[in-house]
């Protein structure tokens, strides 16, 4: 089994760290990560600089670009073989609801899913890296526990299901009193909060992004709900963001725009 590891804090952050220490006892594993924190750069590409990969004492390989960058790169002619499955993490932080538009953890494991590969984005609902170990190792069983499909689709067989797309969250809390895993749709939070303005020493007004809102709709069923009460987060995930219930309304605006003309 043969695993990429890609996440968005970079490559020498506590979760990825963590992350590679529990999947290397079950699989062979690879690390090709971003040299800074790329946080927040969903699947964006760098089309128009060039991007270098370096090698760190561990053995890690740093690029200068983006998690997704990482991931298409490694894919696309840096390894030299296709892995069984990307994963991405652990994140410095929950990666829950809207979240997911934005981050840059999910995006890397969605380039895996994009070329085929299944993915799973992992993330701690808290910043701090508190009980990293204990979400390494929970990364780790649900991993495990996919092997045995994963080694099917390895092996050539006809899918049941095809490549999938996972985004989970795991509460930082010692091992007892996580509570285990359930499936969950994403929630969704409140608008993120106002823009800091600074003054540049040389005068001019800076303005920092304010940090992510509150979760808005947190109930029971979604990702918010299940970590709140000590449960590991499973979502699956898809790329379509076709709006399919609206498209019979769109399609009567199209035919009016087409009887006139």
């Amino acid at each position: 089994m043969k695993i990429l590891i890609c996440n968005d804090d970079g490559y020498q952050a506590s979760g990825i760290v963590a992350l590679y220490e529990a999947l290397k006892t079950i699989a062979d594993v690879e690390v090709v990560a971003p040299e800074h924190n790329n946080s927040a750069k969903s699947n964006a590409l760098s089309l128009h600089t060039p991007l270098y990969v370096q090698t760190a004492a561990n053995g890690f390989r740093y690029i200068n670009g983006t998690p997704a960058d990482c991931v298409h790169i490694a894919l696309t002619g840096l390894l030299g073989y296709r892995p069984d499955l990307v994963v991405s993490g652990i994140n410095n932080g929950a990666n829950m609801g809207d979240d997911t538009i934005y981050s840059g953890t999910v995006g890397a494991a969605m380039e895996g899913y994009l070329f085929g590969i299944p993915a799973i984005a992992f993330s701690q609902t808290e910043k701090g890296w508190a009980h990293i170990d204990v979400a390494a190792q929970q990364a780790r069983n649900l991993v495990q526990q996919l092997i045995p499909s994963l080694e099917t689709l390895a092996e050539g067989a006809q899918p049941t299901v095809p490549p999938w797309l996972l985004n989970v969250n795991i509460p930082n809390l010692p091992a007892g009193l996580v509570e285990g895993f359930k499936v969950c749709r994403l929630g969704r939070r409140h608008a993120a909060e106002r823009v800091i303005m600074q003054t540049s020493p040389r005068g001019e007004t800076m303005y920092w992004i304010g940090g992510a809102g509150q979760a808005k709709e947190a109930g029971e069923g979604t990702d918010f709900h299940a970590t709140t009460h000590g449960y590991v987060s499973i979502t699956p995930l898809q790329v379509d963001l076709t709006d399919h219930e609206r498209l019979p309304y769109w399609a009567q605006t199209a035919a009016k725009l087409s009887h006139k003309h």
